[in-house]
């Protein structure tokens, strides 16, 4: 063994100095050990962590006294050197004893270069200071959340068990319908069987509260929990929630900005998850079927890593996609009918013209404005979605012109969600949207339209979570949804088909008033 504690800057510790490591004996185990921390006059050879293809976990030295902090922020975590608060040589002294894994951030696997945080396998290169490659590879996929290169390590700790808070119990006194029972069930049994399972709900069947007993299972067993989701906007929106039937509870939101958790039950965007590995008992996957978690591989990565592989997979949509409900091995539980009985708004389809042709000309189509004074006329707020950014904006500057007062929202948007609170708060009348919007707003008594339902943007499941919008207040179940468009689609037929199915398969059931 030729290292020992070493004085050193932490501030150039891993800046200007390289990151390579040598192989070494330490206890009679294979270990590797930081350039920066090996004395010995007869220097081995340095080389990046990637090159060491094979880094077992090092037995516990009960010996060895951990500086519990340590272990609390990297429990159940995957991170990189640069977002550990700690020094190298306090790292490396945990590794050796056992309380931590460290492995390359990139390692080869069957054949092919893999990136251990994301699970990419396409890379770019650089001239690297830090293991001094004129060739150092990095992760491209990856690299807004930490650059994965060659070179870097990454760091984990066994997941612990959070300090238990007593008497955390249910309060909620609402009563579940017969679908939300059925899938209530589904999911506690998943919990407790450590399965999989799909709950396919409608719009405005009451997901949220779906999950309530399950969750109330997993906490007085001691599991952790994470609820992931595609946008910053539902972590929010969660968050008080649930904790509001879970008082004393302590939930960690996670989003881009906020990335350490402080407890065992963490509500979290699906990228944050990058940051975990073999974290959770309990995975919950909401809205599994939206952007960008149906396009992303490297999401169904995270979600994989993070979760234990002895644990429960929950998985929540409206809209499930065909390869999805194809897998064999997975448990589909069904609620077609929304909480309250009443079925689901089915849209209208009116033809509009080329109603981009007038928008060039400052104008809107005729049919469209009748809707909007119809619907204004009945005191409803109403909430129109367009293809694009670009249409929005014209459509604003025409609705100004026109003094019919309105708001507009879309993805570059920074004040979307103050926006959406004056609209839900009635103090604004009319909010033009982009599809950012197709889920996870509620507003009563609102109508809903789409001007341009035949763009490709606005597909079958789209169309459908659009639909869900209107009606899920039982005191106004019956929303008028309605697609203007210049020539039907087949998203469009499918939407409607979709509703339609629904609702005949929940009066089947005896589900609806």
């Amino acid at each position: 063994m030729a290292w020992a504690g070493t004085a050193y800057d932490h501030e150039i510790e891993y800046g200007s100095k390289s990151m390579r490591f040598a192989s070494d004996l330490f206890n009679n185990k294979r270990i590797v050990v930081p350039e920066f921390l090996y004395q010995s006059s007869k220097l081995p050879e340095f080389l990046p962590i990637s090159h060491y293809t094979s880094l077992p976990q090092l037995p516990i030295n009960q010996q060895f006294k951990p500086n519990m902090k340590v272990i609390h922020f990297l429990s159940g975590r995957h991170l990189l050197r640069d977002e550990i608060p700690f020094s190298l040589q306090e790292l490396h002294a945990h590794y050796v004893n056992g309380y931590l894994q460290l492995e390359p951030g990139i390692q080869t696997l069957h054949g092919r270069e893999m990136c251990m945080r994301c699970g990419n396998h396409t890379f770019s290169s650089f001239s690297c200071a830090r293991c001094q490659s004129a060739s150092c590879q990095y992760c491209r996929n990856c690299i807004i959340m930490g650059k994965v290169t060659f070179c870097s390590p990454l760091y984990s700790a066994p997941s612990r068990q959070y300090e238990v808070i007593e008497n955390i119990t249910l309060q909620w006194f609402g009563k579940l319908s017969e679908g939300q029972q059925e899938a209530s069930n589904a999911v506690i049994s998943a919990i407790q069987k450590n399965h999989s399972v799909l709950i396919w709900a409608v719009c405005g069947s009451g997901k949220t509260e779906v999950l309530f007993h399950g969750l109330a299972y997993a906490l007085s067993h001691h599991k952790s929990v994470c609820i992931a989701t595609p946008r910053t906007d539902v972590v929010l929106e969660l968050a008080p929630r649930l904790q509001k039937v879970f008082p004393g509870l302590t939930i960690s939101p996670l989003y881009a900005g906020h990335s350490d958790p402080n407890s065992s039950f963490v509500i979290s965007t699906t990228h944050q998850l990058i940051r975990f590995k073999d974290c959770f008992d309990v995975m919950i996957i909401d809205e599994v079927d939206a952007f960008p978690y149906s396009v992303d591989p490297s999401l169904h990565f995270h979600v994989n890593k993070a979760r234990k592989q002895s644990g429960s997979l929950i998985y929540l949509t409206a809209t499930p996609s065909e390869n999805f409900l194809n897998q064999e091995t997975l448990n589909v539980v069904r609620i077609p009918s929304r909480y309250h009985g009443y079925p689901l708004p089915v849209p209208t389809l009116q033809w509009s013209g080329n109603w981009r042709k007038k928008i060039e000309k400052g104008q809107i189509p005729y049919i469209l404005i009748d809707w909007i004074k119809k619907q204004m006329d009945a005191q409803k707020p109403v909430l129109l979605f367009f293809p694009s950014i670009k249409i929005i904006e014209k459509v604003k500057c025409v609705f100004d012109e026109q003094q019919l007062f309105c708001e507009a929202v879309h993805s570059e948007d920074p004040n979307r969600a103050e926006k959406v609170v004056q609209f839900r708060r009635r103090e604004i009348p009319i909010l033009l949207s982009s599809t950012i919007l197709e889920r996870g707003i509620t507003i009563e008594n609102i109508a809903v339209a789409v001007l341009g339902a035949e763009d490709g943007v606005f597909t079958e499941s789209a169309l459908v979570q659009i639909a869900g919008r209107a009606g899920r207040s039982a005191s106004y179940p019956e929303g008028d949804v309605t697609f203007f468009h210049y020539g039907k689609t087949n998203a469009m037929i499918a939407a409607i088909r979709h509703i339609r199915k629904m609702n005949q398969e929940a009066e089947e059931k005896g589900w609806l008033h």
